[in-house]
């Protein structure tokens, strides 16, 4: 009789022990887990909720309820943060209509608003996050800095924003926008998310210090006073033609002034 009863309140001690030991291991974790780290998470979930909300009222018709892309706007996973960041703080996004191209346009959304759906659209899938200041100052480089970021934009992007960053052409319908007045914030997003026809460089191409460099001969480029005709500022092409046809041309007209002077004297 006594190991049967004994048997039994063993069988039933095992259950309650285990019961019992849950419950105080989830007290122990609901005690030592950080509040700070809690709050933290919950104000980050916040955020990512009202970017989604505003996402699906703004952005979904183009790029579905949940960023996977349409017929009318591109997969969003995987962009980043800096990709909305520099859409829709230029305004380029939402597009008024549907074109060749974005324009920049006045901002309609607040800077928060705008956080707010980048950060959603980062938890979609990793890409590049909205850069810190540091990223891409550019206030304390020295002269060979600026002059290797002149060297950096005209291999990289001169070919398309042209020498002075004063924007072209380019093929059905698009074009490369001019860079003055661009805030560097801006700049450097463009480098790393390459927007619409433009190529992305990836830090292994060209690091931040460099980007810096760049910013820095764009500003000042905008600084720097014009000195006689700047014909644009398109570059050595541009300076050629116009040597060529004013030039040559020029020198033509003055050879046959004097070839018809000299046929009048006879």
């Amino acid at each position: 009789m006594r190991s049967g009863t004994s048997r039994r309140r063993h069988r039933a001690a095992r259950p309650l022990a285990l019961a019992f030991a849950l419950v105080l291991m989830g007290a122990l974790y609901a005690a030592l887990s950080p509040a700070t780290q809690v709050a933290a998470d919950t104000g980050m979930s916040a955020q990512v909720a009202e970017g989604k909300a505003l996402f699906q009222v703004s952005c979904s018709s183009c790029h579905g309820l949940n960023g996977e892309g349409t017929s009318q706007g591109p997969s969003l996973v995987g962009v980043g943060a800096a990709a909305v960041e520099f859409q829709m703080a230029t305004n380029r996004m939402p597009m008024a209509k549907p074109g060749a191209q974005a324009p920049r346009k006045v901002v309609q959304y607040t800077a928060q608003e705008i956080n707010n759906i980048a950060e959603y659209v980062q938890t979609l899938g990793p890409g590049p996050a909205i850069p810190k200041s540091e990223q891409y100052d550019y206030s304390g480089l020295s002269d060979d800095d600026i002059a290797r970021g002149g060297e950096l934009f005209r291999t990289n992007c001169s070919a398309c924003h042209q020498a002075a960053g004063n924007g072209g052409a380019l093929p059905n319908g698009k074009y490369a926008p001019a860079l003055q007045g661009v805030e560097p914030l801006h700049i450097y997003e463009a480098i790393r998310t390459g927007p619409q026809q433009m190529p992305v460089f990836s830090a292994g191409a060209i690091p931040d210090e460099d980007v810096a460099s760049i910013i820095g001969y764009l500003k000042g480029m905008e600084e720097q006073p014009s000195a006689g005709f700047s014909l644009g500022g398109l570059g050595p092409v541009t300076e050629g033609f116009a040597a060529w046809v004013l030039g040559i041309g020029g020198l033509a007209l003055v050879a046959t002034w004097i070839a018809s002077r000299g046929a009048r004297a006879k």
